[in-house]
């Protein structure tokens, strides 16, 4: 029985998280007020040392690129925090005797660096970040390495949950695993195949397949 996990804006809220640090970052380097802005609109999605390239640039910064990379990666780790009852959740799943994995686009350290510091790794069988296993999602030799990293396969069926339609949903589908859609707000869009589960949030999510497998 596997549940694989999105992580940033499913388990922790990466967008918050994101603009506290940045708020600081600014503050701390006396840059002006629009500075804030210009560094979430370029990590909104997803970040990498390279984007650390061009900041320095834009932001008129004297660091290195490699140092500005750390100091987002220590930053931004302290910064983000779990959803409400997220813990509860995973610790519920765990003793219900599923296998729990994360699948997550991004870079190593910085995914890792999440994990640990909101106390979440532990929890997990385990952790498939794509720098790491060489495939992004939606592909399906994402969630192929997720499978095997938690010592499953996916031919055993499973689910899959996060909030990415495309990356998550239909990444999920397409791997053979059921799927629940962490809304947080938002309406389903036309056009996507529609998830098994529409969950409010991701406790919700993790509610629905302790009962529906229960």
């Amino acid at each position: 029985m596997l549940v694989l996990f999105d992580l940033d804006n499913t388990l922790i809220d990466r967008r918050e998280g994101l603009a506290d640090w940045a708020r600081g970052f600014t503050w701390s380097r006396r840059l002006p007020a629009e500075a804030e802005s210009v560094i979430c609109e370029r990590l909104r999605e997803r970040a990498y040392p390279a984007d650390f390239v061009h900041l320095r640039v834009v932001l008129g910064l004297d660091d290195d690129p490699g140092d500005l990379w750390r100091e987002y990666v220590e930053g931004v780790a302290r910064s983000v925090r779990c959803f409400p009852g997220v813990r509860e959740g995973l610790g519920a799943l765990r003793g219900a005797g599923w296998s729990l994995g994360i699948a997550t686009n991004g870079v190593g350290d910085i995914q890792r660096a999440k994990l640990t510091a909101t106390g979440l790794a532990s929890f997990f069988n385990g952790i498939a970040v794509s720098e790491e296993v060489g495939a992004r999602k939606p592909a399906y030799e994402h969630f192929e390495a997720a499978a095997e990293l938690c010592g499953a396969r996916l031919g055993a069926g499973g689910w899959m949950v996060g909030d990415g339609p495309e990356t998550d949903m239909e990444g999920g589908r397409v791997a053979g695993l059921r799927t629940a859609w962490v809304a947080n707000g938002r309406r389903w869009a036309d056009g996507h195949c529609q998830p098994d589960v529409v969950a409010r949030g991701v406790t919700e999510a993790i509610e629905v397949i302790l009962a529906v497998t229960g």
